[in-house]
């Protein structure tokens, strides 16, 4: 017993020294350090559904699920997890199966099912979301987590989301609105390309502006609750938060890939341009065996430095993929997380130099261009994609590709957990 009293005090005096550490460092304190700082109390003596993968960890890379499998605090029934896997390692769009993980149930929001049905969550009290998202709405983990809200409210089971950043910053908001009729897993709600929300802003956002589907035509809403974090600012950068990325996908895994598919994630769907998918260097390419680099480059490189982008030319060879075994040849593109960078405007220029260069390639006989096309899911405009394919001017495509941005910046501030500065 004595042993067991010194092993608890060291501990906790370690986990004080960190804390001290991190005050005097102004290094972010994420939601489950918080969680365990109150040595759970919010979810004492509770039955637990997480939702989480492998980059749901303490700020000293501690898995989250292993520690809530570990807790005398509160009891872990089951594993939730989203596209790719718990370990984050299926390609994306591959189904995932269900598994068994701290020998509790593993249910995929990726396969069979992609909204949690009762049976997932019979056993549960409350359902706790903790993972990395990366503040881009095409990407599928805010897709998974407004279907949980919706099961949740529909089965009258309570939420707790343990915060983390927006890797991307809380300023940067760029892009369109989503249309309405628009509307898919790859762009579920109407907001902006990059919104500039935590995830557990996002889901306040949903909750607040009644954005779950409807039932007998009254507006629906999950009991949430959001365990901030400590020390994040919005104006932060990653690097600024003092904690280390886990890969969240097997094409994200820096964060300088998160700031490259701001960039290159809707070129990619088009067909016409290879963005460094298989390369050391994902997203950060906008590429083709037939395009001449130099002109290519002289053409967009001034377009993309007023959005606060940098370029170069660039030229990769990977052996599958768009364009397996050939140079392709074109530029690569760098953001360093400022605040005023304008990554999704700077994928429409890009957008409009690959119209220059290769017109045939946008047409709706080269582009896939039905409702359910990944371009527009991607795009998720039709005003936008339609002057891109329609021989739109190219300020014709540069004025509505912020769309409705002004007013979600307004709507948002309501939901702000965090300070600027």
């Amino acid at each position: 017993m004595k042993i067991f009293t010194q092993v608890k005090i060291i501990a906790i005096l370690i986990f004080m020294q960190g804390l001290a550490l991190s005050q005097e460092s102004n290094t972010v304190l994420l939601g489950i350090d918080n969680l365990i700082e109150m040595g759970f109390s919010p979810l004492a003596g509770k039955r637990i559904a997480l939702l989480t993968n492998t980059s749901g960890r303490t700020g000293n890379l501690e898995l989250t699920a292993s520690i809530f499998a570990q807790s005398e605090e509160c009891s872990l029934v089951c594993i939730l997890t989203p596209e790719h896997g718990f370990f984050a390692t299926a390609p994306a769009g591959q189904e995932v199966g269900n598994d068994s993980l701290y020998s509790v149930p593993t249910y995929s929001l990726y396969g069979k099912f992609r909204r949690p049905v009762k049976s997932m969550l019979e056993s549960c009290d409350i359902v706790v979301v903790d993972i990395q998202d990366i503040g881009i709405r095409s990407y599928t983990y805010i897709s998974t987590l407004y279907n949980l809200m919706d099961a949740c409210a529909e089965f009258g089971k309570p939420i707790l989301i343990l915060d983390r950043p927006n890797p991307l910053g809380g300023l940067i908001v760029d892009g369109s609105v989503a249309d309405q009729d628009m509307l898919s897993f790859v762009g579920i709600v109407p907001i902006p390309y990059l919104h500039g929300l935590t995830i557990g802003e996002f889901a306040l956002y949903v909750n607040g502006e009644g954005l779950l589907p409807k039932r007998n035509g009254k507006t629906v809403k999950a009991e949430l609750q959001v365990l901030k974090m400590k020390y994040w600012k919005r104006s932060m950068s990653w690097e600024q938060t003092g904690l280390k990325f886990v890969p969240t996908s097997p094409n994200i895994p820096t964060v300088n890939a998160i700031r490259g598919a701001a960039i290159t994630g809707p070129i990619g769907e088009i067909g016409s341009a290879g963005i460094g998918i298989g390369t050391s260097f994902p997203f950060q390419y906008c590429a083709s065996p037939d395009v001449n680099a130099e002109a290519f480059h002289e053409y967009v490189k001034e377009n993309l430095a007023m959005l606060g982008i940098q370029s170069g030319i660039g030229v990769y060879r990977i052996s599958s993929g768009k364009y397996p075994n050939k140079d392709c040849k074109g530029i690569m593109v760098f953001s360093d997380g400022n605040p005023n960078d304008k990554p999704y405007s700077a994928s429409i220029e890009l957008l409009l130099a690959l119209r220059h260069f290769f017109p045939e390639q946008f047409t709706k006989d080269y582009v896939k261009d039905e409702p359910k096309s990944m371009f527009r899911k991607i795009i998720a405009n039709n005003e936008l994609v339609n002057a891109l394919l329609i021989n739109g001017s190219d300020d014709e495509v540069r004025a509505s590709m912020n769309k409705g941005k002004e007013e979600f910046e307004r709507k948002r501030e309501k939901y702000f957990l965090y300070p600027i500065y």
